[in-house]
């Protein structure tokens, strides 16, 4: 549905994001840049890409590619990058490397990967290790501080907008009283088996908005066999990946596709759904199940030994 393919929101900056949007985490080196190209040409105006992905060079070849091709422009594309952990307290740093992989003068978006500190000065640019293989984080580091710095890069023109990613409830409230300028974006992972409602209702209430990752539950997809995905599919006449990413929009939120086969870069987006009530009440029972018996799955959690307020991981 052309409709649905086009929509976009109003962030609280005045700024329209897209929909749906391409997702470039663990998209395989060779295949990432031909992707970005491919999903332009089918009509996605959102790429999703971060430092710590290791392949913004790629998507900047993508990038160029369809600008040289006339594919789009590019006031036409919403671009995401995030500042990564080891760059939390040199943020201006973070972004002027991605803009310099990228090849462009300004993202769109510019999110806090997540909220902590690893060592910018360890043994790697991206993962730091202890001796002991543990990840190298400076405990003693408060995530607010990230933000005032996120907050003086509005100025530079190089980021238009600004957001978080993998903020719990319990960091937003953490943050909220001291920001000056409210997020407009928290990225987080979201499926029906991971509604993290309480996160989706505080950012509502707060005019932040969401963006969903992970749609299909990660590699593999497993949500794509759950029961109730599968009946609301088999009502549309549609196939389960359509009905988990048409969830998002039915909720309100921006979710990212992730896929690098041109034929799956554009199902994606060509077939979108106008769920109904009973759809997502369905969809909704089994979240409201999977709470009760303490069966929420979350597949993205990196081993940074921190606890970031999740109620599913505290």
């Amino acid at each position: 549905m052309a409709s649905l393919k086009t929509k976009t929101y109003k962030l609280n900056n005045g700024l329209d994001i897209p929909a749906v949007g391409l997702g470039t985490w663990q998209s395989p080196p060779g295949a990432v840049r031909q992707a970005v190209v491919e999903a332009l040409r089918a009509g996605y105006r959102l790429i999703d890409c971060a430092y710590c992905y290791a392949n913004e060079e790629e998507v900047g070849q993508g990038l160029a590619d369809a600008f040289a091709e006339g594919i789009v422009r590019r006031e036409d594309v919403f671009v995401v990058t995030k500042v990564w952990a080891t760059y939390t307290t040199r943020c201006a740093l973070g972004l002027d490397k991605s803009l310099k992989a990228l090849g462009l003068e300004y993202v769109d978006l510019l999110l806090v990967h997540w909220p902590l500190l690893m060592n910018p000065e360890g043994n790697d640019d991206r993962f730091p290790k202890l001796p002991n293989g543990e990840r190298d984080i400076i405990r003693s580091h408060n995530h607010v501080d990230t933000w005032k710095q996120m907050e003086q890069l509005l100025g530079s023109g190089k980021a238009k907008g600004i957001g978080v990613s993998n903020y719990s409830k319990r960091y937003l409230e953490q943050l909220l009283p001291h920001a000056t300028v409210i997020p407009a974006v928290n990225q987080i992972e979201n499926h029906p088996a991971l509604p993290q409602q309480e996160i989706v209702d505080l950012c509502k209430e707060k005019g932040i908005h969401v963006m969903a990752y992970s749609p299909l539950g990660s590699t593999g997809g497993p949500l794509l066999t759950a029961e109730p995905v599968v009946q609301v599919a088999e009502k549309h006449g549609a196939k389960p990946a359509a009905v988990l990413l048409s969830y998002h929009l039915a909720r309100g939120s921006t979710v990212l596709a992730k896929s690098v086969t041109p034929e799956r870069i554009r199902e994606n987006v060509d077939t979108l759904l106008e769920l109904d009530a009973d759809d997502m009440q369905k969809l909704n029972d089994y979240s409201a199940q999977l709470t009760r018996e303490g069966k929420l799955q979350r597949f993205v959690y990196p081993p940074f030994g921190v606890d970031f307020g999740f109620p599913d991981k505290s």
